[in-house]
């Protein structure tokens, strides 16, 4: 359905998977993978949204920086299963290592506003554009939020958001976040972001499923996908971009 891009300019550029609806888009959406990089299930999830009338955009974030996006399949695999995962640490290390340094961040929120920015470009879709992600992307979706005033909706699944107050102070847009319960890291950090969010004055809303963990969304992962969540946040999610993007 979609095709690989380049979008940007000599400076800063970007590859992504551009997925454009059949007719005229109700939005424009940034769709930010998972730690594993921009995969098969990224870019279908892209579809879905291009399905539903959204022209996505789903930058790789992996590639030039470090990542090692071809051994992803294996790692996600290994990274899951309890037999595989204590064989498959090194690598997964050396995977990681590089998407938690500072430089990585800004060379990540470089590229999510290329994105945004294609997306502000196109006719009919000025001050209608929105972001999601999963896991990392999750966790950078709730970043473009805070540094991009213009976006209009974020919606980070099972993301972190580690930012200081005054952060959180620009976010300019509703925020519909989803966890599993299961989810023992982000749910220690849940009531205290509440809490945070509130006082900032973001329109935060937080959806628990219980008996759902991490990556509950991605239907690819035998060990982590969980179907009533993920069809219950879409759904969420759908109905969200419809109110958060009307003209």
């Amino acid at each position: 359905m979609g095709n690989m891009m380049t979008l940007g300019n000599a400076e800063t550029s970007v590859q992504a998977y551009v997925s454009e609806p059949a007719g005229t888009p109700k939005g424009g959406l940034v769709v930010v993978h998972e730690v594993w990089g921009l995969v098969g299930h990224t870019r279908d999830v892209a579809d879905r949204f291009a399905a539903e009338g959204y022209l996505a955009v789903a930058p790789d974030l992996l590639s030039g920086a470090g990542g090692v996006p071809d051994l992803s399949g294996e790692l996600q695999e290994a990274a899951f299963d309890p037999q595989q995962r204590s064989n498959a640490q090194p690598r997964l290390r050396k995977h990681m290592a590089p998407i938690r340094s500072p430089e990585y961040a800004k060379h990540a929120v470089a590229a999510l506003h290329v994105c945004f920015d294609h997306l502000e470009g196109v006719a009919g879709l000025t001050g209608r554009v929105a972001a999601t992600g999963f896991c990392l992307g999750g966790t950078y979706t709730f970043s473009l939020a805070v540094a991009e005033p213009r976006l209009r909706a974020a919606v980070p699944f099972y993301g972190h958001a580690e930012f200081k107050d005054a952060e959180l102070r620009a976010i300019n847009c509703p925020v519909l976040a989803f966890y599993g319960q299961q989810d023992a890291a982000l749910m220690e950090e849940l009531p205290g972001l509440k809490v945070r969010m509130r006082a900032a004055g973001v329109d935060f809303e937080a959806v628990v499923y219980p008996g759902a963990g991490h990556a509950f969304f991605n239907d690819t992962n035998k060990y982590t996908y969980n179907a009533e969540a993920a069809a219950d946040s879409w759904t969420r999610t759908l109905a969200f971009l419809e109110r958060s993007l009307e003209e």
